[in-house]
């Protein structure tokens, strides 16, 4: 297949782009940059220039493929709703070219939209409206609705708030350089509340396998379903040499800043289905023992 890649540059984009190319796939990648230009060359890729904004590369980009593989994401998490309807958008553009063709097209979102309820293990069956939850990223799961009744064949890759390996910029790396400038690695409460995360070259096959099945669905990329976030903070202490301090949850706001309803929120996530569907088994290592290796903390 000639695959379209939005995000092809980035952590998990690139990622996707090794593992298509090396499944034997053509990849067009949608980059906005030469230095992206570069890296996708380099690894084998061809360029599509654009961006999120410019809906109609986006189109363009559709339109030469045979499927779409959709990760790009603006991380400014001060516009978080904004950009979530921005990905809207991009996901209605890319919709407009694939409807009525069965070209497969993924889209990301997150595990906690499978969930009802703080605590509640996230399930691929359960699905996301603004109904069942505010979380702003619903916008992507009821874009994918919308264009699915328009005919596109369109599946769900829900990735957890934790897609570790080496060059990861994402929640791990903030709570690393919370703790840095803090003096301590801290949690909230008890720090029973759990988080899952799953290993960026697990999450890329399962993208893969996603597209080559070509059957429509929602699916979980879950290596680890719910690691205690004590454990995240004693790993950091344990690593930076500092102590792993409870807060209590009235003093989280003060020490982790916006950062605090993400890492005190308690989003376990199942992949069970996901498993069953496409027989994706993640085998690289957890988030504890990607941490242990000792890379996160080299900078």
């Amino acid at each position: 297949m000639r695959v379209f890649v939005t995000g092809a540059t980035g952590f998990i984009g690139s990622a996707i782009v090794k593992e298509l190319i090396g499944a034997g796939h053509q990849v067009l990648g949608l980059t906005r940059s030469d230095e992206g230009a570069n890296a996708l060359i380099a690894a084998g890729a061809e360029v599509h220039r654009g961006t999120l904004e410019d809906l109609d590369s986006l189109r363009s980009g559709a339109a030469e493929c045979d499927g779409v593989i959709h990760t790009a994401f603006i991380h400014d998490f001060s516009k978080f709703q904004q950009n979530c309807e921005t990905d809207r958008q991009v996901i209605g553009a890319i919709g407009d070219i694939l409807a009525g063709s069965n070209r497969p097209l993924v889209v990301t979102s997150g595990t906690g939209l499978g969930s009802y309820a703080n605590g509640e293990i996230a399930v691929e069956g359960n699905v996301a409206t603004s109904k069942t939850t505010h979380h702003p990223r619903v916008a992507s799961e009821e874009a994918a609705a919308t264009i699915a009744a328009k005919g596109v064949n369109v599946s769900i890759m829900r990735l957890p708030p934790s897609v570790h390996d080496k060059g990861d910029h994402g929640f791990v790396p903030i709570l690393i350089g919370i703790a840095r400038q803090k003096g301590i690695s801290a949690y909230i409460g008890d720090g029973a509340n759990r988080w899952p995360a799953v290993h960026r070259l697990d999450a890329a096959l399962l993208y893969r396998l996603i597209l080559e099945n070509g059957v429509a669905g929602t699916y979980h990329a879950v290596g680890d379903a719910g690691i205690p976030t004590r454990q995240i903070a004693e790993m950091i202490g344990k690593h930076l040499n500092i102590r792993a301090v409870s807060i209590s949850p009235e003093e989280a706001a003060a020490h982790f800043g916006w950062f605090a309803g993400f890492f005190g929120s308690d989003i376990p996530a199942s992949a069970k289905l996901t498993f069953e569907r496409l027989g994706w088994r993640p085998t690289h290592p957890g988030l504890m023992e990607d941490l242990d290796q000792g890379h996160y903390f080299e900078s």
